[in-house]
């Protein structure tokens, strides 16, 4: 049955022209900038401070600081459940291309970065929430993200994904504001101060199911640790410009949509608990909507399950029973 699950996927670029597609998940951050009448000034901001975050933590043989830029690339992956030619958005996420300007080349990036997928709007936005509906106590159901894991795993283990790249994703995503973090003695030269938590988030459980760690990183001269979710080993997989590709990306991205947490105007402490509620922070000169965001996501959630769920239940359990991770 799985070989009837067809994944493609189609690519397009993300500068300051960028347009989403009629078919882009609207709640994805960077579809979220590109609209209204800020938009163009919106992803030039945008584009210069990843450029600029770049250059600042890969300073070595770079004494004027502009000797990279960074290109992205949105990775939109669509699977045909049936084979019929009908084909369903799962994932969005970002490839980063760097480019030498001094030795004029360009230089592969790590494929993930940021991450969509209206599967799960749909597990957090409509699922969860009606399996907690007139309960006492939050919880989560014990086969929560199972098929949604699968799914992404069944992508990674595609030839599609195999003949597109040529390195296991990885994700970088914010801290969560329910859960504390602890700084460690361990500093990597690029990623910087590792952070540990005692208690996996949802988010972490969600993507453990996915076949994806995390560990929590603060790069230098940013304020607060990142949580970087990977497959393989995040230290040695990837080269140094790999990772300042994936954390200028993100970074710039956090500050936009989280500013409280990671604009702030005091750095994380031996114990950091991320809160949306600081006010201690600045604004970047970037326009977002953050609410009309979570709005969206709770009607892609339910369109998740109109057109994809619910037509296709009795199939995507039995192919889930039966897929062995």
């Amino acid at each position: 049955m799985s070989k009837a699950f067809a994944f493609s996927i189609k690519r397009i670029c993300f500068d300051e022209n960028y347009h989403p597609a009629e078919n882009t998940r609207i709640t994805t951050n960077f579809a979220n900038l590109a609209r209204g009448d800020s938009r163009q000034q919106n992803l030039r901001n945008t584009l210069r401070m990843i450029d600029n975050r770049f250059n600042e933590l890969a300073n070595w043989d770079n004494p004027e600081g502009d000797r990279y830029s960074v290109e992205l690339e949105i990775i939109s992956v669509d699977v045909d459940i049936e084979g019929k030619g009908v084909p369903f958005p799962v994932i969005e996420i970002l490839k980063t291309n760097i480019v030498d300007h001094k030795d004029n080349k360009r230089i592969d990036g790590i494929v993930g970065n940021n991450f969509s997928s209206y599967v799960r709007d749909y597990d957090f936005s409509v699922l969860l929430p009606a399996y907690n509906k007139d309960k006492r106590e939050f919880s989560i159901p014990e086969n929560f993200g199972d098929l949604h894991g699968k799914l992404f795993q069944c992508f990674l283990n595609s030839n599609v994904y195999k003949e597109n790249f040529n390195k296991l994703p990885v994700i970088c995503l914010s801290v969560a504001c329910s859960k504390r973090y602890y700084r460690t003695e361990n500093r990597h030269p690029v990623l910087g101060i590792e952070y540990r938590q005692n208690e996996y988030s949802p988010t972490d459980q969600y993507f453990e199911k996915m076949g994806m760690r995390v560990r929590y990183f603060m790069p230098e001269n940013s304020v607060a640790p990142l949580a970087f979710y990977f497959c393989g080993d995040l230290l040695n997989d990837y080269t140094n410009l790999e990772l300042i590709g994936t954390i200028s990306t993100m970074e710039a991205f956090q500050k936009i949509y989280r500013p409280e947490i990671y604009n702030a105007n005091s750095s994380a402490g031996k114990c950091y608990q991320p809160r949306l509620t600081n006010s201690d922070y600045s604004l970047t000169q970037i326009v977002y909507d953050r609410e009309e965001r979570s709005q969206l996501a709770i009607e892609q959630g339910r369109l998740t399950e109109e057109h994809f769920m619910k037509p296709y239940k009795t199939t995507l359990e039995q192919w889930a029973a039966g897929y062995a991770l």
